[in-house]
Parts: structure tokens; C-alpha cells; sequence
């Protein structure tokens, strides 16, 4: 059984993660309005992976005969001046992000529940590899700043990412 402080800090992290999608939808649309359609398509997909994280956990909760509490998502911002600032909120958001992971592991050991710590595991290698893809689009983007030949191979490059479903759902999909 889950304890209070616990369910409650995942049914936060729940709202957190529902949050980022819709963040990143905001970015997505934001850059295919500027004509950014490859930055638009990296961003969708980030949007696609923060509504698996809430799915994960929201399954997880499920799994642990615990209520799921959706809460209402806060506005995010709608508008960027270009896509590297729209990398650097992403990785200062990523950072936020972890802090609230590391925050519902240390709740989970204070708790010694193994199978929260164990659960939260993938999520602390997800947010490391989050804050890293963040860190190399805004190395990328400083790359190519003032170069629009540059800007249009970076855009050309990122249209080519692909959706890939996170491994803790992988196994409930059909």
C-alpha cells in the first residue's frame, strides 16, 4: 500500500507530466506556425512521450489499488522567439522535472517502498536522458545561429525523428 505522501506526490507528478505534454504541444505548434516543421515534429513527439510518462504512472497507481486524481492542467506559454529558446525551457523544465522524480524516490525510500523505488528507476534514467537531448539541440541550434542554411539542415534533420513507445508500456500496447 501506497502511503498518503506518496500517492499524493504521484498523483502531482501525474498533473507534472500532463503539464509537459501540453507544454510541448505549445512548442510544437509554435514552431510550425514559424515554419520550423522539423522542430514542430520533435516536439510532438516530446509531447507524445510526457503523456506515456502520465500513463506509466497512472497505470502504476492503478497497479497499487490506488486512486488516480487528474487535476486541472495549468496554461503554458504559447509563443518562442526562435527554437533554441524553445530548447533552453525545454532543458530548464527537464531540470524541474527531475527534481520532482529524485523528490518521489527519496519518498519512496524514506517509505522503504522497494517497489516504488524500483518503478522510479526507468524514470530517473528517462530524465538524464531527457536533460542530455536537451543539452545537444541547444549545442546544435548555437551551432547554427545566424546560419540559415544551417537552421534549415537542423530543421531538415529533426523531421526525421520518429515516435517510439517508452518500454514500460511496450508491453500493454497491441
Amino acid at each position: 500500500m501506497l502511503s498518503k505522501k506518496l500517492h499524493d506526490a504521484l498523483n502531482a507528478q501525474i498533473n507534472a507530466e500532463l503539464w509537459s505534454a501540453y507544454l510541448y504541444l505549445s512548442m510544437s505548434l509554435d514552431a510550425e506556425n514559424k515554419g520550423f516543421k522539423g522542430v514542430a515534429n520533435w516536439f510532438y513527439i516530446q509531447f507524445r512521450e510526457e503523456q506515456d510518462h502520465a500513463r506509466i504512472f497512472m497505470n502504476y497507481l492503478l497497479s497499487r489499488d490506488a486512486e488516480v486524481k487528474l487535476s486541472p492542467i495549468a496554461e503554458v506559454r504559447t509563443s518562442w522567439a526562435s527554437p533554441l529558446d524553445m530548447f533552453k525551457d525545454t532543458l530548464e523544465h527537464e531540470k524541474k522535472v527531475t527534481a520532482m522524480i529524485h523528490n518521489l524516490a527519496a519518498i519512496a525510500a524514506e517509505d522503504r517502498d522497494f517497489a516504488s523505488s524500483n518503478k522510479l528507476v526507468w524514470f530517473i534514467d528517462e530524465q538524464i536522458e531527457e536533460e542530455e537531448n536537451a543539452r545537444g539541440m541547444i549545442q546544435s541550434f548555437e551551432a547554427v545561429e545566424g546560419n540559415k542554411f544551417g537552421l534549415y539542415m537542423l530543421d531538415k534533420e529533426l523531421a526525421a525523428r520518429v515516435y517510439s513507445v517508452p518500454s514500460p508500456l511496450a508491453s500493454t500496447e497491441d
